[in-house]
């Protein structure tokens, strides 16, 4: 009987390992795996544009306080002064959504808030700027407002 290859016995090892990975995580029952993202500028700026039906009129100011917000990261989340949290990639704070189950004034579960499924997370990003602006967002108020900040998709991404 022949020996495996060495480059065999590892692709076995790594399977294995990935395989019992998946086993351990699965035992534990965490169900609060998501899957994150941390996105491009032009990749996102044409999700929300195609995908997410956002104003190309607004696509630079979404962008420029995406970036200062979250940084691209939709996994991120952010405790402020007063004890509220801030989520995912729009940084949606917890009073527009309910943490552990469906609430708020957008009626999303804040953990739904952190993956790179984006529809929750835009419908209520829209649903904010439609009712307060931007100025909900420090990140735009102190980066974006100035429109000279505002990065020129067209040139930047041929959007």
């Amino acid at each position: 009987m022949r020996a495996a290859p060495l480059a065999s016995i590892g692709f076995w090892f790594w399977l294995g390992l990935g395989l019992g990975l998946v086993v351990v995580l699965h035992r534990t029952g965490d169900s609060n795996l998501v899957l994150a993202k941390r996105f491009l500028r032009c990749e996102l700026a044409r999700k929300l544009l195609e995908q997410h039906g956002f104003e190309r009129s607004l696509l630079s100011n979404w962008i420029c306080l995406l970036e200062h917000e979250s940084e691209l990261d939709t996994s991120r989340t952010t405790t402020n002064p007063n004890g509220s949290r801030n989520y995912g990639l729009f940084q949606i704070n917890s009073r527009f959504c309910q943490e552990g189950r469906k609430g708020g004034t957008c009626n999303v579960k804040c953990e739904d808030l952190l993956d790179d499924n984006l529809r929750d997370a835009a419908a209520c990003a829209k649903r904010i700027q439609t009712s307060d602006g931007f100025r909900h967002w420090n990140g735009w108020q102190r980066y974006c407002r100035n429109t000279q900040n505002l990065p020129n998709l067209k040139v930047i991404c041929g959007i």
